[in-house]
């Protein structure tokens, strides 16, 4: 119940009008700027305790990526509002067309463990932005950075505009019972068919963002040195617990061995000889994963890495070698620091390997062939990627970011994210100086030429 009346008083509260303005937007805005800030310290140590990660990686990875998309929001907030004028048809004349958007309403974000702050706090910017009330529901994987996010928000604005509701499954359930006017979720494809399923009760539009098995390619022409230095960067990246990790690699045979070779240098340079002493390895998130993680490495071909520590949940960066579809590692995303490697030999054999699974998140192509990277765009579908690095393309408010098919729908980032939490309204405005009259009864082969003459 305690729920329902947080939805009912954000209704109520909404259906004031008292979120619409610029000026309330903007001053949302601003004291999320003042928040994040003020609460930079407590973050960091929260992400620390909650998955190891360093200081180094929780500001670059997400308070940074937050901010970021903050102050992109507050720069281009006003024109988004704008309304925007649409050429109007010669059926129309005399008027103008323009499209306006307006907020949902009443919406909710659902955010992972894996990143607790960017992906909590960056949809929270654009549903805000858009003019929406938020009730965030922050993962309990992740619950130091929950604790802090609950007193962040409530430190900024009243439960009836912008609420954090804490806690586990049964929360999820209580609030996937209620009627929202939008939800955002990012998670497991699982659990977003579960939101989809409850949202269509509603007939409430959803915004998911899943994941999947997201391909980096190697072909012949790469530059090994650096593909294999921003593979690895990619792939230990909060130790793989990211949705956009390249998940397995398809390398050329004739570039295989140097490039394996290259990739364990860069581990060595990145972490050590003993990754798992090293103090800026996150950890994997919680017992279960981690068991899961190491149990795919059984039975494969061990090019380096394939072992754990119990006691503090991290695993070692992992890469195996003469992989093949049908090994229990290519069954699932992996989600972690391992990464298999596949071999291709022509565009046939990858696009078949590639095809066998849903569409991925994300995919990379390391080449240097503009041939191959034009072929790659026009016949594989993913949701979003790199030519020549991993992961970086969702670090920019200049063009949104989503999936395709299994691994989402809809997208968000910058106006993308605004659209996203608002429904924009088409409108005809007809001037009263004129009124035409061949759309009225009664109908006349006179008016019929006139239409089709206008009409095609």
């Amino acid at each position: 119940m305690e729920i329902r009346k947080l939805v009912e008083r954000q209704r109520a509260y909404f259906e004031t009008g008292a979120t619409l303005s610029y000026q309330k937007r903007m001053d949302a805005l601003r004291r999320i700027r003042w928040a994040l800030n003020k609460y930079e310290p407590e973050l960091k140590q929260a992400l620390y305790r909650d998955l190891h990660k360093s200081a180094s990686e929780s500001y670059m990875a997400e308070i940074a990526m937050t901010k970021a998309e903050l102050n992109y929001c507050m720069r281009h907030l006003g024109e988004w509002m704008c309304r925007e004028e649409i050429k109007t048809g010669p059926a129309n004349f005399h008027a103008k067309s323009f499209t306006t958007a307006e907020p949902y309403g009443v919406t909710l974000v659902m955010a992972p463990w894996n990143y607790p702050v960017l992906l909590c706090l960056e949809p929270l910017i654009n549903a805000v932005a858009a003019g929406n009330c938020v009730i965030l529901k922050p993962s309990a994987y992740a619950p130091e950075v929950s604790h802090v996010l609950r007193n962040m928000v409530a430190a900024c604005f009243s439960p009836e505009y912008i609420a954090v509701v804490e806690g586990g499954r049964e929360e999820n359930t209580a609030l996937l019972e209620e009627r929202f006017d939008y939800i955002f979720f990012t998670g497991s494809v699982s659990v977003g068919k579960l939101v989809l399923e409850k949202a269509s009760r509603h007939l409430t539009p959803v915004t998911l963002e899943l994941g999947g098995k997201s391909p980096c390619i190697v072909d012949r022409t790469a530059n090994i040195r650096l593909a294999s230095r921003r593979i690895v960067f990619g792939k230990l990246l909060n130790a793989g617990q990211t949705c956009v990790a390249p998940d397995y690699l398809l390398v050329h045979p004739d570039v295989k061995d140097a490039l394996l070779r290259a990739m364990k240098r860069e581990i060595r340079k990145m972490l050590g000889e003993h990754p798992l002493a090293s103090e800026e390895y996150p950890r994997i998130v919680n017992e279960r994963h981690y068991e899961r993680i190491l149990k795919l490495t059984e039975g494969e071909r061990i090019v380096t890495g394939g072992y754990g520590n119990r006691e503090t949940l991290q695993i070692a960066p992992t890469i195996l070698d003469e992989v093949t579809l049908a090994s229990p590692v290519m069954q699932e995303e992996i989600f972690g620091p391992v990464l298999p490697v596949l071999t291709f030999r022509d565009r046939a054999e990858l696009l078949a390997i590639i095809r066998h699974f849903e569409k991925p998140l994300a995919c990379y192509l390391f080449t240097r062939d503009i041939r191959m990277e034009r072929w790659l765009l026009s016949h594989v579908s993913f949701g979003g990627g790199c030519i020549n690095d991993t992961i970086v393309h969702l670090a920019t408010s200049e063009m949104g970011f989503g999936g395709v098919g299994h691994s989402g729908m809809g997208s968000y980032h910058g106006k993308v994210g605004f659209e996203t939490f608002s429904h924009r309204k088409s409108i005809v405005r007809k001037y009263n100086w004129i009124d035409l009259p061949m759309r009225y009864h009664p109908y006349a082969k006179w008016k019929d030429i006139i239409i089709r003459g206008v009409m095609r």
